[in-house]
């Protein structure tokens, strides 16, 4: 059966990204078809090639000089190694601009210009030309200039403040996200503006510039945080693994581990003391309703903590499932990436590496119908299609 063509088949983005908001962006746009050209420093590349270990392994188990890091978010790329300080460099940039559709870029505020690689040069190159560029702050505002990272924007973002266990209780204080979540959002958001903009000028037939920070994204991001705070005027705070405005909601403990169990309206609230055996909580006037329950959280949790003690977390996981209460375990990663669930969605993706090796690696939660994405190219080496495309080693 032929397979249909890929969502984004024909477009040509040229990355000019490093790390990860950048790269996680153009490999979300190679996945859904499009011919991604990773530019990249001769001799040393992304610096995330060496942010190691953990290394690739060989099939004894040795590590190679392959980055897990950098394999994250280069999949389906082809990697060229171009000095752009230097005139040759510039030129090679400027040539390939003509046949691109889409340069993104990561560097300082101006540091493009000097080069002539900023978008009103290469506009002149290429009139159709969507230009995006990620920052740390964005291209205005006193901040602009300043470099940016993943966890300043976390800080910034207010994201720390709501983020890690309450005051008084142990271990209370600030906690960053166990992923580079500012990297990550600022990322989707710049994939998501990329195919707006795609959009634009396939009915308008223009290019444009797109100007996207990993603090906007962050604030961006803080959803309904945000709107509480506008709402009432009162400034949000760490609650650990509760929640703000839902209750019970959050991390038990049970008589051998930990659950999640997430009770978001009064009829899972009232099948939860169904499975707990405790029909009466369901009427009691105090818990009636969400808002009265958050109101009462000092004096319901306890009663729900001492409940959840007495029963494994696998039978609480039965009962609850049973009655149609959300709930979970809290997998670590080899526990996640084994679940039945997550190899039936085929998230595991395997792909042969150009070290003669296999690349394992987690696919796209993109699921399409009739332009699925596709896996075509791992993680490329450093200046591997510089033939191909540039005609020199």
């Amino acid at each position: 059966m032929t397979q249909s063509p890929s969502a984004l088949a024909g477009v040509r983005v040229l990355d000019l990204t490093r790390a990860l908001a950048g790269p996680w962006c153009t490999q979300n746009l190679a996945d859904l078809g499009a011919e991604v050209i990773k530019v990249e420093r001769p001799e040393h590349g992304d610096e995330s090639r060496a942010w190691g270990p953990p290394w690739m392994q060989d099939n004894a188990g040795r590590e190679t000089t392959q980055s897990a890091y950098f394999l994250c978010c280069n999949r389906n790329k082809k990697s060229i190694t171009v000095d752009i300080a230097a005139p040759a460099g510039q030129a090679e940039i400027r040539n390939l601009v003509t046949t691109t559709d889409v340069l993104i870029e990561n560097y300082k505020v101006g540091q493009l210009r000097k080069y002539g690689l900023d978008y009103a040069s290469l506009k002149q190159v290429n009139p159709s030309l969507i230009y995006c560029s990620i920052t740390g702050f964005g291209q205005n505002g006193p901040w602009a200039h300043r470099p940016g990272y993943d966890f300043v924007s976390q800080g910034m973002s207010g994201f720390l403040s709501v983020t890690g266990e309450r005051d008084g209780v142990p271990g209370a204080g600030p906690q960053k996200a166990g992923i580079g979540i500012a990297d990550l959002f600022t990322g989707m958001y710049s994939a998501l503006a990329v195919l707006a903009a795609l959009h634009h000028r396939q009915r308008c037939g223009e290019g444009q510039y797109i100007d996207v920070s990993l603090l906007d994204s962050m604030v961006a991001a803080m959803s309904n945080v945000n709107t509480a705070y506008l709402s009432s005027g009162v400034v949000p705070t760490r609650c650990g693994n509760a929640h703000h405005s839902i209750v019970p909601y959050g991390v038990f403990v049970t008589a051998d581990g930990h659950v999640i169990i997430g009770i978001g309206n009064n009829a899972q609230y009232r099948k939860f003391c169904e499975a707990a055996g405790r029909p009466d909580l369901a009427t009691d006037p105090r818990f009636l309703t969400n808002a009265q329950r958050v109101q009462q959280r000092e004096v319901l949790v306890p009663i729900v903590e001492e409940l959840v003690k007495q029963r494994t977390r696998a039978e609480w996981i039965e009962r609850l499932e049973a009655n149609g209460v959300p709930c979970a375990p809290i997998n670590n990663v080899h526990e996640a990436l084994n679940n039945p669930q997550i190899e039936a969605r085929g998230l595991r993706v395997d792909m042969p590496h150009s070290t003669g090796l296999i690349a394992k690696l987690v696919g796209s939660p993109i699921n399409l119908s009739a332009t699925p994405v596709s896996y075509r190219q791992a993680p490329p080496l450093l200046g591997e299609h510089n033939e191909e495309i540039l005609g020199r080693p």
